[in-house]
């Protein structure tokens, strides 16, 4: 009867075992499958997300002036007397430069105003002329209606009255002449008031005055030198002291400048910053180099120097856009791939991109908001394969 008794409970422990029998069995078969879906390769992943992309455009070229002024002398063959500014000296519209000398114009002077005296003498005589040639002319015609009268009755012979009349016509024309005389004495005297008024013109013109404001860039003008408006110029003035950056485009970048777009420039050899806009765009590119040109107003003409070297970046726009590293693109002939994950399988999904900043690119179509893809396209994933995400940023996959 004890016998009994022990194989009772013996019957009643394995009826109560049994279901932990079977939850062993189940974790047995389990544990294969967990173990395989550990073991597919980890793979660093990243979300799409909203970043500020700015498009830039790299420009290279060399600083030079806007606009460069020439100051050539208005009056030739005079010494140069005086100079008052030298290279790098700021000037006003209308400063004087140079002084030219005076003393042989002084002397054209003298020597014409001598003969416009001269000539007023000798207007004063024609008109004296001109009195005496009148009262001649008038007893002339009086002598000659006298003798007709006389003629009709014949107190005068016929000879006589045809000498009294061809008398009184001479005397006419002797009128007429010293009237031309005069005439001519007063053109005279109006020559040598425009030859004095040239003069005086000239040497008004013997201050070499500043067309223009800004700063003296090149003097060629010499003390002593005889000022000629052949060859150099005395001065070069860059106007309003305006300088730009004249600065080669690629072709493909050219229809994207715009005037009034800022632009960062950094000067070669310096720690200079440089910031100025896009004054203006070239309208053909060189057909041998494919590139186009652009020039950039500097804003600060003091911080760069005409013939400096300087890179620069235009900044075409500058706003919050769908992006990726630019390390998840791949790029192939018929387009750019990203390797997108979806339930932990990747998948090959053709993207549109767009402005590319430093390490990301816009995606323009082909992903949204937090999609998923792989953060380095040379991983060693195929389409369809599985694997385990890793994010790089823990927040980016909460």
């Amino acid at each position: 009867m004890h016998t009994c008794k022990k194989a009772s409970l013996l019957a009643a422990a394995l009826l109560l075992a049994a279901p932990s029998v079977s939850a062993v069995a189940a974790e047995q078969v389990a544990a294969p499958a967990a173990a395989q879906e550990q073991n597919f390769p980890a793979i660093r992943v990243v979300e799409t997300a909203e970043r500020e992309l700015v498009d830039r455009i790299m420009v290279t070229g060399t600083f030079q002036a806007v606009e460069e002024v020439y100051v050539q002398p208005q009056v030739e063959a005079l010494r140069i007397e005086k100079l008052n500014v030298d290279v790098g000296d700021m000037v006003k519209a209308g400063d004087t430069l140079a002084t030219l000398s005076e003393d042989a114009l002084i002397l054209q002077k003298s020597q014409l105003q001598a003969n416009r005296a001269k000539a007023e003498a000798v207007g004063a005589q024609l008109v004296a002329q001109l009195v005496e040639a009148k009262a001649n002319e008038a007893e002339a015609i009086r002598q000659a209606v006298r003798a007709e009268k006389l003629e009709k009755i014949d107190a005068v012979s016929t000879s006589q009255a045809e000498q009294l009349r061809a008398s009184a016509t001479a005397a006419s024309a002797r009128v007429n002449s010293a009237n031309q005389a005069i005439l001519a004495n007063k053109a005279d005297v109006k020559v040598v008031d425009a030859q004095i008024a040239d003069i005086d013109l000239k040497l008004a013109r013997t201050a070499v005055t500043a067309p223009v404001g800004g700063i003296v860039s090149a003097r060629h003008a010499r003390i002593g030198a005889i000022a000629a408006s052949i060859g150099n110029p005395l001065f070069t003035i860059i106007r309003d002291n305006a300088i730009e950056l004249k600065g080669d485009v690629a072709e493909g970048d050219l229809l994207k400048l715009k005037p009034g777009q800022p632009v960062h420039m950094a000067v070669a050899g310096t720690s200079a910053k440089v910031t100025g806009t896009v004054r203006s765009i070239d309208p053909v590119i060189d057909s041998t180099t494919r590139l186009g040109s652009v020039k950039v107003a500097v804003n600060d003409p003091a911080q760069a120097r005409i013939g400096m070297y300087a890179s620069a970046e235009v900044i075409v726009s500058d706003r919050k856009v769908l992006s990726v590293p630019l390390t998840a693109i791949t790029a192939e002939k018929n387009g750019s791939y990203v390797r997108k994950i979806v339930d932990q399988r990747v998948k090959l999904t053709k993207v549109v991109t767009g402005v590319q900043d430093g390490d990301f690119v816009e995606i323009v179509s082909g992903l949204g908001a937090k999609d998923v893809v792989v953060e380095k396209a040379g991983a060693y994933v195929r389409d369809g394969d599985r694997i385990t995400p890793v994010f790089l940023d823990k927040t980016a996959s909460n």
